[in-house]
């Protein structure tokens, strides 16, 4: 480990040379690119010189305690040496975390396909209420929410909504969303006030931003143009501007019908079919390396039931790390910090247990 920290040392401060030399100031481009660079090396360089002053003043007490000969003296020495080697452990567990290899789609923006399951009518409510979630913790972060493709129910329902949230961090903090999410409640249109059990299936997939990164044959493609069959106005429902891309080795099917221009439909189901085919990529990637894995959190397997949010009981329960919170309300209502946090925990702890 602390060679890895001697090199990251090393490197940063050669990025931190090279922005002072003129062709670099002189060009805005290369000053990001290093700056962006530098950025991302200081935390652990900074860590690393705690530790450093930390791990100097331990020695310096060790040392210390050798050559005193005061009772006294040597007992405070002592609790010193304590206190500074739990320090120590702390924060060389920090720097551990720091290391761990980032995921390159961590920066990313992400589309977001919800889909309402097992229940009917009352599924595609479910589907709407964590729309509307996921959209409010996305303001609350002041990200933009676009709506890719919809197929309302007319009562606050999707059947399927598909949306991207772009900002920064985005894909970091939603990808471990992927899944089977039940809701237990009794619906609106029940009498009897029985509670019943409800899915949706939510798809996290980080946006590809071109076509390099994915590599489509333009003849693997189907496209597909018909008349728009949803809410609209006139001239969505009555030209063929809805776009149906079907891409043929994979059978994977997208479409978009929001937009009134057949052009933007084709552009949104495209971006929709791009993430989808790099999500199955890192899907075949990531089964080969989680396959030791006990939980594997973050699989993106939409067959894995990884949440219950009971309405009786305002509970909220994540099966995969086995938390409980009971303040759903808050949790709908897009306060998802929490949750998210002891996700992203667990993940790391499960990471540095490979690592070891």
């Amino acid at each position: 480990m602390f060679k890895k920290l001697e090199e990251i040392v090393t490197k940063y401060n050669e990025i931190g040379n090279k922005m002072a030399e003129p062709e670099v100031l002189s060009n805005p481009k290369k000053i990001a690119e290093y700056n962006k660079a530098f950025l991302q090396l200081k935390g652990i360089v900074d860590e690393y010189e705690i530790y450093k002053k930390e791990k100097e003043d331990f020695d310096g007490l060790k040392e210390d305690i050798k050559h005193e000969k005061d009772s006294e003296m040597r007992e405070m020495i002592q609790e010193e040496i304590k206190e500074l080697e739990e320090k120590l452990t702390e924060q060389e567990e920090k720097l551990k975390v720091l290391l761990l290899p980032e995921d390159p789609n961590d920066s990313k923006n992400v589309i977001v396909e919800i889909r309402g399951g097992a229940g009917g009518d009352e599924a595609a409510l479910f589907a709407g209420d964590l729309f509307r979630m996921y959209s409010r913790y996305a303001e609350s972060k002041r990200w933009k929410v676009e709506i890719m493709s919809s197929n309302e129910i007319g009562i606050s329902g999707y059947k399927e909504v598909i949306f991207m949230i772009k900002g920064d961090g985005a894909y970091s903090k939603l990808k471990f969303e992927s899944g089977v999410h039940r809701v237990q409640r009794v619906p609106q249109t029940e009498a009897s006030g029985r509670i019943h059990t409800s899915t949706a299936t939510v798809a996290v997939m980080p946006e590809a931003e071109d076509i390099a990164m994915v590599k489509v044959d333009q003849k693997d493609l189907r496209i597909d143009t018909y008349r728009s069959g949803g809410a609209g106005g006139q001239h969505v429902n009555m030209t063929d501007s809805a776009v149906r891309i079907t891409h043929l080795p994979t059978g994977i099917v997208t479409s978009c019908q929001d937009e009134r221009s057949q052009m933007k439909n084709k552009e949104k189901a495209m971006k929709v079919l791009l993430a989808k085919l790099y999500e199955k990529e890192q899907e075949e990637q990531r089964a080969e390396i989680d396959s030791t894995r006990k939980l594997q959190v973050g699989t993106g397997q939409r067959s894995e039931k990884i949440r219950t949010y009971n309405f009786p009981q305002g509970r909220l329960t994540d099966h995969r790390i086995n938390l409980t919170l009971y303040k759903l309300d808050s949790i709908l209502e897009g306060n998802l910090d929490e949750l998210i946090e002891a996700l992203n925990t667990f993940d790391q702890a499960e990471k540095l247990q490979q690592v070891v």
